[in-house]
């Protein structure tokens, strides 16, 4: 593939240090069913190997959706072994022919276009991009009251290198017309979505006027290898700053819509209250007084997470201790990192890690060494370059999205003597 693309020099040079990973799974959990917010940091769930993937933990295997696990998030690129998977309907694919797969530009365009994958390889030029891949719902499992669906802890994200052709090259190759609107998006996935809502395919659209599809890139590798089929072979689309609801997996379709898209995965599912910052109440939502729009209507909150110490043992008194983790936003690069050794009280800056472009994690380094015994909770909070501030309030809407509160985690300190 790389000897096709022409850029082996190129990616080499590209393609993150991946971290050093263990086949061996891992304890579940204690079982948590709330109703209070879960107290972990990854969901509750047992550990399941699936093909091409180390241990991950198991929400559902129809659909299939597999957290990933805290430890893989030290380094800013998360290997592709141990990257989540979300999928929405039962029926995925195993496999992919690629002497018959075609990708389809289609719709309002002047020449409709039927891709090879040597297609795609050979007559555009490649593009790389480094970019958090998150699910809408991660952290669903934090919000208080209780909301229905997949109850992710932190794991429903993870960042990679991407590379691929630009979908705005795609578009411009077919030629978009006067009148377009939207731009669909459809996959290789079919099943049993909610019954008689015409659900069984999994469709999404942005506008076309929206700056996202600039960025846009139609991916045929991840981290410098072939996308697992799990995460989307051959191609996906992945559209930094958005959710990953909108980064199809197995991408087939694409076509230009000269009509809003009304189908379900639009106009009823993955819409956030019309707020500032999506939050709404259940008082609200069940007076009906709640406008919602599409979740592509707006980017990714700035987050960030501690990955290290994770409670599972004690610090010592006099012996310095690493809190690490990463951060990011939809909405621009990591400019400042900052850690509480008193539970939010105090701020204190920490090191950032690399910078491997606005969409990407950025991995942060705060040195503590502890002068006193006893409990610490501990706390880190992210600004992005447009000054978005991580807050230390929870969201709430009835779809479990947005959520980006500051983390907390609480350790023990130990006397020597």
């Amino acid at each position: 593939m790389l000897k096709l693309l022409g850029t082996g020099s190129l990616l080499g040079a590209l393609r993150p240090a991946l971290a050093q990973t263990s086949a061996q799974a891992e304890e579940a959990l204690p079982t948590f069913t709330g109703p209070g917010p879960n107290p972990y940091w990854n969901g509750v769930n047992p550990f399941v190997t699936y093909p091409q993937k180390l241990p991950l933990l198991r929400l559902t295997d129809r659909p299939v959706q597999l957290e990933t696990p805290r430890h893989y998030f030290r380094t800013a690129f998360t290997p592709n072994e141990a990257f989540y998977v979300r999928y929405h309907l039962d029926e995925i694919p195993n496999e992919v022919d690629l002497t018959k797969w075609r990708l389809q530009v289609e719709g309002n365009v002047e020449k409709p276009l039927s891709l090879s994958f040597q297609d795609l390889v050979r007559n555009f030029t490649p593009v790389s991009i480094a970019a958090v891949n998150q699910c809408s719902g991660n952290s669903r499992s934090r919000f208080q009251p209780r909301v229905p669906g997949g109850q992710w802890g932190n794991g429903a994200m993870g960042n990679a290198l991407w590379t691929g052709v630009r979908l705005k090259d795609l578009l411009k190759a077919a030629g978009v017309k006067p009148g377009t609107v939207q731009i669909q998006f459809e996959g290789l996935d079919r099943g049993r979505g909610p019954e008689n809502l015409g659900s069984g395919r999994f469709l999404k659209s942005l506008d076309w006027d929206d700056p996202a599809l600039d960025e846009a890139i139609v991916a045929y590798l991840m981290n410098g290898e072939p996308l697992p089929m799990l995460n989307g072979f051959p191609v996906r689309l992945v559209v930094p700053g958005k959710f990953a609801t909108y980064w199809l997996k197995h991408l087939t379709w694409i076509r230009a819509l000269t009509q809003e898209d009304k189908n379900f995965w639009m106009a009823t599912a993955y819409r956030i209250p019309d707020t500032p910052n999506g939050s709404t109440t259940p008082e609200d939502v069940a007076a009906g007084k709640v406008k919602t729009v599409p979740i592509g209507k707006v980017n990714m909150p700035v987050r960030s997470f501690i990955v290290d110490p994770d409670g599972s043992y004690p610090l010592v008194v006099g012996l310095p201790a690493k809190v690490r983790g990463v951060a990011f936003s939809g909405h621009g690069k990591i400019v400042k990192v900052e850690v509480s050794l008193d539970g939010g009280q105090t701020w204190r800056q920490a090191a950032l890690g690399p910078d491997y472009g606005k969409y990407s994690f950025r991995t942060y380094e705060f040195t503590w060494t502890p002068t006193a015994p006893g409990k610490y909770t501990l706390a880190v909070r992210a600004t992005d370059e447009k000054g978005n501030v991580q807050p230390d309030t929870g969201v709430w809407n009835p779809g479990g999205y947005l959520w980006n509160k500051i983390e907390r985690q609480e350790v023990v300190v130990i006397a020597a003597r």
